[in-house]
This record gives C-alpha cells, structure tokens and sequence, in this order.
C-alpha cells in the first residue's frame, strides 16, 4: 500500500523534473511513510511512498523484470499474487523478491495490458517501458484505489491524490463549476470530473498508455448484469455466495502486519468479521466509533453485541461536537475536494484509532450496491404508478411537497417519483439539493451548469447493458456513488492514518456473481439484500441481520443550531458568499434560519455548502496548499525542466 507519483514529458529535449517529483511525493507522505522510491528516465520521473504490507523487507519500489526494460511504482494490494508468482516462475520468470509488485512487472513484460485480466485486488500504478519509452497507468475494476492526472501543455501530471499534482507549478487550483453544480446535486463530484479545473480521475476499469503514436486511454472491464442461464434454487445461490465471501476474505487475509476490521454494527461489517473469527485463531481485531450525545442512538450497542459473539478484542470511540470541529478542516484536506458527508469525520477518528493497534483492517463497503440495500431501490419499484402523470401535475405536487414542514426523506422520494425521464430519476433520490431547489441556490453566474446532474447519469445508462430497472439502478451507484464518495471517503481517511483498508465484498468475482443474480435475490417484498441477509442469518444475531437500516447517525441536525453555529456563520457569512458570487446570499440565510427554528432540516445542504468553502479556503484562496510563491522557487531551481 502506497501513494504514486509522476511526470511525462511528451516533449523528450525537455525531460521531467526530479526536484518537482520530491515535493509531489512529500505532499502524500502520509500515504507511505516507511520508505519511498523514485525512477526517473529523461522524459518520465515517477516515484511512491511506501507502506509497508506484504514482503517488508524486499518490496522496496521501484521494482524492475529482470531485464530491466520495465519498471513500476505500485499503489494497492494484489490478493492472489502467490499464486501468479508460482505460474509466472513455471514459465521462466526470474523473480527476485516476495511482494506483489513484482508479479505485476513480470505479467506486464507478458501480456502487456492484458495482464489486468489476472490481477485479483485494488490498485493503481504507473509502468515505465524504457526501451518503447512508453508509459502505462491503470486503476483497479472498482475503483477501490484512486489515481488522478492532468494534461498541461505537453506534460501529463499524475498521482493517486490531487495535492499531489497541485505542486508542480503548472497545475493552479482553479474552480471547475461544472463540477461544483454535480457536487450540490449529488454531495460528492463524479468522475472523471473532481472540483479542479484540468485535473480529472482516471476512472475504474481503465488504463492509460502513451507510447509514440500518442495517448490511448481505454475500458478494459465493466460490470456485466447478464443472468446465469442455469436455472438455481435459492439454497445453491446461497451456497455460491458463502463459498465467494470466504474466499475473499481469505484472500485479503494475507499480511506481513498486524491487521482488523472496522465494525459498524452493520450486516455487511458484521459477516466480515464473523468470517475472519471463522478463519484466525487469535481474536479480531474491531473498531467501531459512536458519538457522545444525549437521547441519541447510534450503533455501537449492535456493534459490541456481535464484537461479544465473535470473542473480538474490540475498541470504540466516542465523537463528539468538539471533535468534529477540531477535525473537520484536517479531513477536508486530506480528501482533496468536499463531500457533503458528516460521517468523514468518523471515518478519519475510527481510521486513528485503529492504526493505534493495526496496521491493515478489513471493512465493509460495497454490500448495498451489490445487493441493493438503500431504501431507494425499493421506492424506485413505485415509479411506474407516477409515470402516466401529466408532468403539469408532478410539478404541482413537488412544488407543493416542498412548503410542507419536516418530512424530508418523503419530499425526496415523491420529488424523485414524479420524474419520468430515467436518468433525471436516479440523480434525485437522495440528492443535496433536487433540481429546483439548485436552481434557486445558484447565482446567475453559474447559469450556464445551473442543470441538475441527470446527464451524468445518462452518461452511465448508455453503458449500462442491463434491462431490468434494479440493476440499472444498481449499475450506476456501483459506478458513481460506490466510487466517487465511499471508496474515495474511505481511501483518503484511512491513508490519512496511514491505515490500509481491504474491501473483500468488492473482489470482482463476488461483484460479478452478485450482478447475475435474479432481481428477487437482491429485493424481494420489503426485504432489502435478501440473499446477504439470508446468508447472513448463519453467522450473526438475528437482531442484527433483520434491524433498520440506520447508517452513522452523527448529530448534525442539532450541533449546526449548537456548537457548530458559530463555525456554519463564519463559513456561510454574506461577505464569503458575496465574494464568491455563486451561491443567493438570501436563499443560503433563509437555509440557516429554517433550520434554527425548526421547520426543516437542512442539514445536509448547509455543511454541503460548509465544505465547499472550507475547500475554497484551503486550496483555492491559500498559497500553502497548491505552492504559491514557493512554486517560482521550485520552478528555478530546475532550470529548464519542468
């Protein structure tokens, strides 16, 4: 586990700066602070920082095939590398070390870009041909690791975080407004944009290769919702998915360093620790975080009781408003671009106190977008009954529902029902702000992305080869809210810490056995990841498999009205909105003042709004995030270079 780094010089005569790749790697020291490794060959300087996992003493990067033509820098982990050493050293490979980096190289100098399809794990890295002079860089199927890049004239900046890129003094954080527009419609920035103008994420299942006919950038997989033409009984899918999640976390079991697992209470954390108990003989390792408020329930209770069952040795941690006050600008920075998310603070806290014990945990993302576990997947089952309204009345009724007091979650879901267009649909169910409210929030300066973020989900639908309206939806959470707000929350606090996190529900086998499910495996009646839950009912509790989805309930709602008002006035002031001139400086304080007397909760839209200044703050207006003078420094200690 690691961060990368790097320069490509399209321009050979030129070549690539070392000096500036040693700061692009001090900015991400945190990703790697056991050692770090560099290859620079004229037109490229590449380099990481590393953490330390699996062979620690061998795996130094970068790691070379034995002829020396290719060399890597590797982000990630890669589960099944014992066995492709094995086939790899049958077939006359020399390999030197015991890490996975190098059966990445060796496959690599084999199959060329076909070597992804053997490769069972997360990752991002960057391969140098020194005799083609090509470079090649890929991320992982799921997007589990991040990697971003961004072309300046004729150089391509890459590396696994944006802060990163911001220090070579060609890259300016500059304000990408169609991106903010996707942001407040969705709480998070979908790829390839992010919040930076120029600077995009490469996105999951693809590579990116330069050679000298020029820049080839191509999906090399996606997810297939073809069904299995065996007919199954529910006992043998059943059966076929206990056998595909032992293996997993079997797999991601393999570790130089001690390791545990993040545990919410939840079905999905649950099941990955019941499964690691089943195969460790010494107690697991849990972490799990609460929050410190009165008349409040959060899930440490569920948390404890199967921590209790398992015979885990388990830790917790209490959050409370001054923790979330003093952290919230730190995490900001570490995510690179807002998330309008109060449970990343407790991503960062729970990825601190873990990293006191452990070096590697497990965790449970991606079990709702496998097996269609949010609340919307079954609302959406109702949108056929609201298709045959005349679109007169479901405006009336949206414009209606939107003066009823309180009520949120079914203003959302009738606001999104009465939409008839699939895409415009999908970005409404749960949104920050719904199309409408959007366009009342913005200025008319962002008149020309005032649009709600229905095209970025029609941009997945196109993809999308699947038929039936839950897999669809399934298609384009496990493509942009999985993606763009889970696993990036997730990576970036947990790296933070230096903490690596294992996400065994999202091996690619599983997610492919999961897609080619029948719809009732998934949603069947009210019951929501039916065959996970019926799995499920083996390994845990019956109180914990069968309760209400409830998710990381911090106290925003009455912290903005309490100890965090102070902090929301400061950042929400007319004279920061005035300066700005993106946001209705009235529409933002009738917001504050809704919300202090109670007749809404806007919440979600006002730290929304919250993080997207402190992000302004941060990294657009402050010279210390992105270089600033310190940048002419750099620029003429390196002469021509750049």
């Amino acid at each position: 586990m690691c961060g990368i780094a790097g320069i490509y010089s399209f321009d050979r005569s030129r070549g690539a700066s070392p000096t500036i790749l040693e700061g692009m790697l001090q900015a991400i020291y945190h990703r790697g602070p056991d050692e770090d490794g560099r290859l620079c060959d004229g037109e490229v300087a590449m380099g990481m920082r590393r953490l330390s996992i699996i062979d620690l003493a061998d795996g130094t990067q970068p790691i070379y095939d034995e002829s020396g033509r290719y060399g890597i820098v590797f982000n990630g982990e890669i589960y099944n590398y014992r066995e492709l050493r094995q086939d790899l050293l049958s077939r006359g490979h020399v390999l030197r070390t015991q890490s996975d980096t190098e059966v990445i190289v060796h496959l690599f100098e084999e199959r060329g870009p076909a070597c992804l399809d053997e490769l069972r794990g997360m990752f991002a890295f960057a391969i140098w041909d020194n005799q083609e002079r090509s470079l090649f860089i890929a991320r992982d199927r799921l997007g589990i690791k991040p990697l971003y890049f961004a072309r300046r004239g004729d150089l391509l900046v890459f590396g696994s975080e944006i802060k990163s890129i911001l220090k070579h003094p060609r890259v300016v954080a500059e304000v990408d407004r169609r991106a903010l527009s996707d942001y407040l419609s969705l709480k998070y920035v979908p790829a390839p944009r992010t919040m930076f103008s120029g600077i995009q994420s490469l996105l999951p299942g693809h590579f990116l290769w330069i050679r000298s006919d020029g820049l080839e950038l191509r999906r090399y997989w996606d997810i297939s919702f073809d069904k299995d033409s065996a007919e199954c009984t529910e006992g043998e899918y059943e059966e076929r998915l206990m056998e595909l999640l032992r293996e997993s976390v079997r797999l991601r079991l393999r570790s130089d360093v001690p390791f545990g697992a993040f545990l919410s209470g939840g079905v999905d954390s649950s099941v990955i620790v019941a499964l690691m108990a089943e195969q460790l003989s010494e107690p697991v390792k849990t972490f799990s975080v609460g929050f410190d408020a009165d008349g409040e329930q959060d899930e440490l209770p569920y948390a404890k009781q199967v921590a209790e069952r398992f015979g885990c040795e388990h830790h917790t941690l209490l959050i409370t408003a001054r923790d979330f006050l003093e952290h919230a600008d730190r995490v900001l920075w570490h995510l690179d671009q807002p998330i309008a998310d109060q449970a990343t603070v407790a991503t960062f806290m729970v990825a601190r106190l873990a990293r006191q014990h452990v070096k590697m945990v497990l965790t449970g993302e991606g079990g709702d977008e496998l097996f269609a576990g949010y609340a919307r997947y079954e609302g959406e089952r109702w949108s056929p009954l609201f298709r045959h309204l005349p679109g007169l009345a479901g405006m009336c009724l949206r414009g209606a529902a939107s003066w009823l007091p309180g009520m949120r979650r079914a203003k959302i879901a009738l606001n999104a029902l009465t939409l008839r267009d699939e895409a415009q649909r999908f970005a409404n169910w749960f949104p920050m702000f719904s199309d409408d409210a959007k366009r009342a929030l913005l200025t008319d300066v962002m008149s020309e992305v005032s649009a709600g973020a229905a095209a970025v989900f029609a941009d997945q639908l196109v993809r999308c080869k699947a038929k039936a309206p839950l897999d669809r939806m399934l298609y384009t959470d496990s493509k942009l809210w999985l993606v763009d707000y889970l696993l990036l929350r997730g990576d970036k606090l947990t790296m933070a810490n230096s903490l690596e996190a294992r996400v065994p529900l999202l091996d690619h086998k599983l997610v492919e056995f999961a897609a080619g499910l029948p719809a009732a495996m998934k949603l069947q009646g009210k019951t929501r990841k039916y065959l996970l839950k019926k799995a499920a009912e083996k390994l845990l509790p019956s109180s914990v498999v069968h309760r209400r989805k409830q998710g990381f309930p911090i106290p925003i709602e009455r912290w903005l009205n309490h100890e965090a008002n102070g902090m929301m006035r400061d950042l929400l002031c007319a004279d920061n909105l005035r300066r700005r001139g993106l946001f209705n400086i009235a529409h933002v304080e009738r917001m504050m003042q809704h919300h202090a007397s109670g007749y809404g909760d806007y919440s979600t839209e006002l730290w929304g709004l919250m993080s997207f200044e402190m992000w302004m703050q941060r990294f657009v207006d402050s010279t210390e995030s992105v270089g600033g003078s310190r940048r002419v420094e750099v620029a003429s200690a390196c002469g021509t270079k750049l």
